[in-house]
C-alpha cells in the first residue's frame, strides 16, 4: 500500500476509533459491568464487544479487503501473515482497568503490511486523548481538539543526561524480571500506567523507557509501537530486533519501549 494511500486512511481510522470509545464509554458510565471470562481466564466485558463490532463494521466498510484481526475474534487470529496487510484491533486494552474505573483503557487500531505497523491509532476515551501516526509521518497527540505533534525526551536521547531514567511500567503486571531489568538501569524514577498508554508516555517525552517482560500479544502493542517509533523512539526485543507482526506465535517476545537505544542496558 503506498504512502499516500495511508495517509488518506487515517483520518477515516482515528474516526473510526473514537466512534468505538464512544461505545466503551457508553457502558463505562453505566456503571453496570456483567463480566465474562474469556478461555484464558482474562475478564470480558460488553464495552470489549460493543468496540469490537464497531470497528470490524467499520473497516469492512473502507471495502480495502484487508483481513481483520481482533483479539476479540479467536479465528481471526488465522488471518495474520507476514506478507501483504492486514487491521490489528485491540478494542478495549486494558480490561482491568475499565473494571477498576481508573480511565487508563485505550482502543487499539493498526494496520500491518508485511509484518510491521504502518498506520496506528491509539484512543483513552475517558481521558479525552487521541494518538496516531503513520509510517514517515510523524506522531501526533490531539487532547480536546488541539493537535500537537509529539516527541520522545531530546534531552534523554543520547543517553548522555545526568537525570534518572524515567520508567513507566505497568499497574497490573509488574513482574518479578521487570523488576530486576528497572534493577540494572541505575538511578530511575518509577511511573505507572495502564493499557497501550505506557507506550505513549515515551512518545510524548513524558517517560524515557517502557520494560515489558511479561506476555502480551501483537494486538497489545502494534498501533502504539508505530506511535512510539515515529515519536523516534524504538521498541525492540531482547535481541535488540524491532518487534514484528503476524508471526506463527500472537504472543509477543519481551520487548524494550524507550525514547532511544542508548538508554538501554547492553546485555
Amino acid at each position: 500500500m503506498r504512502q499516500l494511500e495511508v495517509e488518506r486512511l487515517l483520518p477515516r481510522v482515528v474516526e473510526l476509533a473514537c466512534r468505538a470509545g464512544e461505545q466503551v464509554m457508553a457502558v463505562y458510565e453505566e456503571g453496570r459491568l456483567e463480566l465474562q471470562s474469556k478461555a484464558d481466564s482474562s475478564p470480558l466485558t460488553r464495552a470489549d464487544i460493543a468496540s469490537h463490532q464497531c470497528l470490524v463494521q467499520g473497516l469492512a466498510d473502507f471495502g480495502l479487503g484487508c483481513p481483520v484481526v481482533s483479539e476479540e475474534e479467536e479465528v481471526s487470529v488465522s488471518e495474520r501473515c507476514d506478507q501483504g496487510h492486514f487491521w490489528l484491533l485491540d478494542p478495549l486494552d486494558g480490561t482491568k482497568e475499565f473494571i477498576a474505573r481508573n480511565g487508563e483503557f485505550t482502543v487499539n487500531v493498526a494496520l500491518i503490511e508485511a509484518g510491521r505497523p504502518v498506520l496506528g491509532v491509539v484512543v483513552a476515551p475517558a481521558l479525552g486523548q487521541i494518538y496516531w501516526a503513520a509510517k514517515g509521518l510523524g506522531a501526533f497527540r490531539s487532547v480536546s481538539g488541539v493537535v500537537d505533534r509529539i516527541h520522545v525526551s531530546r534531552a534523554l536521547a543520547d543517553g548522555s543526561a545526568a537525570a534518572p531514567l524515567r520508567v513507566v511500567v505497568s499497574k497490573s503486571h509488574l513482574d518479578e524480571d521487570t523488576q530486576a531489568f528497572i534493577g540494572n538501569l541505575g538511578r530511575t524514577t518509577l511511573l505507572q500506567a495502564g493499557s497501550s498508554l505506557k507506550f505513549c508516555l515515551v512518545a510524548q517525552g513524558l517517560a524515557d523507557v517502557y520494560p515489558r517482560l511479561a506476555p502480551t500479544c501483537e494486538w497489545d502493542t502494534a498501533a502504539a509501537q508505530l506511535i512510539l517509533e515515529e515519536a523516534g523512539g524504538v521498541v525492540i526485543d531482547l535481541e535488540g530486533k524491532s518487534l514484528r507482526y503476524g508471526k506463527r506465535e500472537v504472543l509477543n517476545p519481551s520487548f524494550i519501549g524507550a525514547c532511544s537505544r542508548d538508554v538501554i542496558p547492553r546485555a
